[in-house]
């Protein structure tokens, strides 16, 4: 027997009219709604709380419906539709695989820089058993840093490098195992904000450390260092501002000055140089970032960067440096609390390993390839997306222009990428709702909007995702 009381209880009806009230008589129990879906769930593998929780917020939206006068039929068919539908939705993972379109090679909200194919499969080979501490040797407990310290002391030339699970991270380890309490040093210029709001006095507070600033936003010169210097300092920090670009009457001490004052004081120098270029981008015409070995060849005692970036790995803050400071680094309690996991760590060690080779770092780091893509090639493959979009339902034109957009992850600030892209403009959809259209298809398609147009940069898409990424532009103009 069907009726509203077997649907939430009393009706709600009054004043409604006779047909209203004949609908929210005639809305089907919810178990009749179940039955309906029972083989679909089955082969979908939807939770059954989840169908459950669907199927009541169907019968309610049919409900609200009603109430407000819609006369439209809600039969048990409509209902069982709309209930799937939401179950689908709701069973699908927060974190999804998604297509950047974008042009943004490291987009901050899509995951920084995708892995290379070897880093992918390093991953997966680990994510059941693997020898995390464990040495195939000796058959005793191993080193958790095992493989990637050496990989990146390699690299950089350095003693001992290690790695936790970001840059900042890295940074609060440094300035708490090695200055706690103390005095750190550092320009006015140099102090950033990171992403989400995070600023380096805060990360030296966290950190237990006085920071002492020096010198003036655009102008930090030695002597400033210099005089700041007393008996409770304990380091100068120089850090890279990957953010943001001061042009002008700008000047600051190169890492060689700094290694030489922190020396001749007893005093250590951290070079923080952010995005982790270990191939320079001068190769592909970009004014290039900090060399991660520069700093340590000129005297620096630490250096710091960022795994996710122009490195092309995963998110990590890698350190390396003299051995009985990275030693002090991982004997310290917060290195536990900021250590990388199994999975992490190989793709890791597979990013770096690939460094090992430049030549194949450009080809096979996705990072790299994107930003050494010729603008002719990204001119024929955006041609050819519009003559496969063209014609399709709901596309009111597309146009292929020359356009720029940024590397991001701020790395190369103001130095933007040219490119070429599709841009498109659909007949019942305004740009914002194409962008929305194209975001809920599966998988989801992350545009640019621009000028009342959707713009695709076909840069950060990968020649493996081209076929699916059409087919979903045709669907979001079509509107499903």
């Amino acid at each position: 027997m069907a009726g509203s009381e077997q649907n939430g209880g009393k009706s709600g009806g009054e004043g409604l009219s006779s047909e209203g009230k004949q609908a929210l008589r005639a809305l089907p129990a919810i178990h009749l709604i179940l039955e309906q879906l029972a083989a679909i769930r089955e082969g979908e593998h939807i939770a059954p709380s989840v169908l459950a929780n669907a199927a009541r917020e169907a019968l309610e939206n049919a409900r609200s419906r009603i109430l407000a006068g819609d006369a439209t039929e809600h039969c048990l068919a409509r209902l069982s539709d709309e209930a799937l539908a939401q179950a689908r939705r709701n069973s699908r993972p927060f974190h999804q695989r998604v297509i950047n379109a974008t042009g943004i090679v490291l987009h901050t909200n899509l995951g920084r820089a995708p892995l290379a194919q070897v880093a992918i499969d390093a991953a997966l080979n680990v994510a059941r058993y693997g020898n995390l501490e464990f040495d195939l040797v000796s058959g005793k407990r191993g080193k958790r840093l095992g493989g990637v310290g050496p990989l990146l002391a390699q690299l950089l030339g350095a003693q001992a490098g290690t790695a936790v699970n970001n840059c900042a991270g890295a940074t609060v380890l440094v300035l708490r195992a090695l200055c706690g309490g103390r005095e750190v040093i550092v320009s006015r210029g140099q102090l950033v904000e990171i992403g989400g709001s995070f600023r380096l006095p805060e990360i030296f507070k966290v950190a237990g450390v006085k920071l002492v600033e020096v010198g003036a936003t655009n102008i930090s010169r030695i002597e400033d260092y210099e005089r700041a210097i007393t008996t409770e300092t304990a380091a100068l920090l120089r850090v890279h501002t990957a953010n943001y670009r001061v042009m002008g009457h700008t000047e600051s001490p190169g890492a060689a000055p700094l290694a030489k004052l922190a020396r001749a004081h007893g005093l250590w120098f951290i070079d923080d140089v952010g995005s982790g270029a270990l191939q320079t981008a001068g190769k592909v015409g970009f004014e290039t970032e900090p060399d991660p070995r520069a700093g340590l060849s000129a005297g620096a005692h630490i250096t710091l960067m960022s795994g996710d970036k122009l490195l092309g790995g995963p998110q990590a803050g890698l350190v390396a440096g003299d051995l009985d400071l990275i030693h002090k680094l991982e004997k310290d309690p917060l290195f536990r609390a900021l250590r990388l996991d199994k999975m992490t760590l190989a793709a890791l060690e597979a990013t770096l390993r690939l460094h090992l080779d430049p030549e194949r770092a450009w080809k096979e780091i996705p990072a790299l390839a994107m930003l050494g893509t010729p603008v002719d090639d990204l001119e024929r493959r955006a041609r050819i997306w519009a003559s496969l979009i063209e014609g399709s339902q709901g596309l009111q034109d597309v146009l292929v222009l020359a356009e720029k957009s940024p590397v991001g992850g701020g790395s190369l600030p103001g130095q933007d990428l040219p490119t070429w892209v599709v841009a498109l403009r659909a007949l019942k959809q305004s740009d914002d709702q194409l962008s929305a259209s194209l975001r809920v298809q599966q998988p989801p398609i992350i545009s640019r909007v621009q000028d009342g147009r959707v713009l695709l940069d076909p840069r950060t898409v990968q020649g493996t995702e081209e076929a699916e990424m059409l087919d979903g532009v045709k669907k979001a103009l079509a509107g499903h």
